[in-house]
């Protein structure tokens, strides 16, 4: 099944946006009939991937749209229930690849509205109407605040270890720990819990910030909600987001700066990124003027668009070739202006887009090869495809026309999960390598690039076709079990944050509880899942 990770609240199926002033309101109101295939009903607000493609819509037209937005409530439509988390029936029914895709979109998803909290001054308020279960708690964890019903009933709760024999996909366990700080001995208990906690005791071990009886549940969310959005300065006005969709056959995806050529047989693809066409905007109100149809915005959005759709739709797609094509000047230009003008909201957001998608391909498990050749533009944000990319390949021509280039884009503005710029990646360790590059200010021909360290190979035009060729052959001829493994871990040297931890986890841990026949076995705890049989367990510690 084809999916599409374009949509617009005009088609929601399963969330209402709504907006007050600077109180924006997120109402998950999940249609059980209205899943993404037909073998499942998403019951109690349970959701599947179309549930999570909405709220990922929904935060970047908040961001985007309403910039006047400093505070989010997330709320539920259903009568006592808040979320329920994911599907069961889905997981179950779901070949393994597509289980941890889902829980990776998932775990991107709730990224963002803490990204969106942090670099964009706008707050979220998980309001708990109900029971609140999963996927669904750990939505809520991803607000800066968690406010729960007190009715004596509702609680809170991470049921998969005791109920499913996996574990909570989307973070729970490290925002349970690390960010909300609660005590280990506490959150040992909690997770093996499966009715969860409810009220004062809650609130006590840090699990929520506060409770409110229902008769007066609804004021105490509008009294918290104001107060966090007065946090943020005025901001605006905002600009229209248009639908990136490309024109598609089984061969290729098509954008307007974005290509995909996909050879399911030889399993890669050639993703090619098209620069500039025409003068950048260079004051704030040029880029607030050119709205989501400037380069910066418009390209970026469809490389994102594009990299979710290998990750699903191309299962079997394991190497990526990752090519520019256009000017080096054009692409600095683009960078400059918006790092000029970083302090207007649009520009601001702009960057933090960027570096959103680039975080989603570092998080991707495909391998990715640089192809740096005649016509290509790896300069700025566009060789931060470079260093994302495992491996670089660059022509040394002999009239010097190929060439890469730094800008601001490479100094720290988009760092990885880690914290790190990909160039301090690079050359963890090195900080003077760093500053040896950013201190390159023209273009570099691929010797100099080589002798810096900022791609893998240079070849001249004798033995570039076959260095090139026989790379690729090589890789697309390894285990995918092995790359991806390798992969995760080398691409994130360097110290620990919430986020390197959640997807560290979920590559290694989740990835083969997910395999586990104690899970998803024929008498697993995941196809047991509400069937009156109890699972089967292998005892075995390994």
């Amino acid at each position: 099944m084809e999916i599409s990770f374009d949509t617009h609240p005009d088609r929601y199926k399963h969330w209402k946006l709504r907006f007050d002033g600077a109180v924006a309101r997120l109402t998950m109101d999940v249609q059980r009939d209205a899943g993404l295939r037909g073998d499942y009903e998403l019951k109690l607000n349970s959701y599947d991937l179309g549930v999570d493609i909405e709220l990922a819509d929904a935060l970047q037209r908040i961001r985007f749209e309403h910039p006047e937005v400093g505070a989010v409530i997330i709320d539920s439509a259903a009568d006592r229930v808040f979320c329920a988390g994911a599907n069961i029936p889905m997981l179950s029914s779901s070949t393994h690849a597509f289980k941890v895709n889902f829980c990776k979109f998932t775990n991107e998803t709730r990224l963002y509205i803490e990204d969106a909290s942090e670099h964009s001054g706008i707050k979220f308020l998980a309001a708990l109407n109900g029971t609140c279960a999963g996927g669904g708690y750990e939505l809520a964890l991803a607000a800066d605040e968690i406010l729960l019903i007190d009715d004596g009933s509702s609680a809170v709760s991470l049921p998969e270890v005791p109920l499913l024999a996996v574990l909570p996909g989307t973070g729970g366990l490290t925002r349970l720990v690390d960010k909300r700080k609660v005590r280990r001995d506490r959150a040992d208990v909690f997770c093996t819990t499966s009715e969860g906690i409810r009220g004062k005791r809650a609130v006590e071990w840090n699990l929520v910030d506060a409770i409110a009886p229902r008769s007066q549940f609804h004021e105490a969310v509008r009294t918290r909600a104001e107060k966090l959005a007065a946090k943020k300065p005025k901001k605006g006005p905002g600009i229209a987001l248009d639908a990136v969709v490309p024109e598609k056959d089984e061969a290729s995806l098509r954008y307007r700066y974005v290509a995909v050529e996909i050879d399911e047989t030889a399993r890669i693809a050639k993703l090619t990124m098209h620069g500039p066409d025409g003068a950048p905007p260079k004051t704030a109100d040029e880029i607030q003027a050119a709205g989501a149809q400037q380069w910066a915005l418009r390209a970026f959005r469809e490389l994102d668009d594009a990299i979710l759709r290998l990750r699903v739709n191309h299962e079997a797609i394991g190497l990526v070739l990752l090519h520019t094509r256009g000017d080096v000047a054009a692409v600095r230009a683009v960078d400059e202006a918006l790092h000029a003008n970083r302090q207007h909201w649009l520009a601001n957001e702009i960057l933090l887009l960027q570096s959103r998608v680039l975080r989603r391909l570092d998080t991707s498990s495909k391998s990715f090869f640089a192809i740096i050749d005649e016509g290509s533009c790896f300069a700025g944000s566009l060789f931060e495809l470079a260093l994302a990319a495992d491996r670089s390949y660059m022509l040394e021509d002999d009239d010097g026309k190929v060439t890469v280039a730094l800008s601001p884009a490479n100094a720290g503005t988009m760092p990885m999960w880690t914290g790190l710029s990909r160039l301090q990646t690079r050359f963890y360790g090195e900080p003077a390598a760093v500053e040896r590059a950013l201190g390159v200010h023209d273009p570099i021909a691929a010797a100099a690039a080589a002798d810096l360290g900022l791609v893998t190979v240079a070849a001249d035009d004798i033995d570039w076709e076959d260095d090139v060729r026989i790379a690729i052959e090589e890789r697309a001829s390894l285990s995918p079990d092995a790359l991806t493994g390798m992969e995760a871990s080398l691409r994130f040297p360097g110290p620990e944050t919430l986020a390197s931890k959640i997807f560290a986890r979920l590559s290694a841990w989740q990835n083969w509880i997910f395999q586990r026949p104690n899970a998803v076995g024929p008498a697993g705890a995941l196809t047991k899942y509400g069937q009156p049989e109890r699972p089967c367990f292998d005892w075995t510690r390994c």
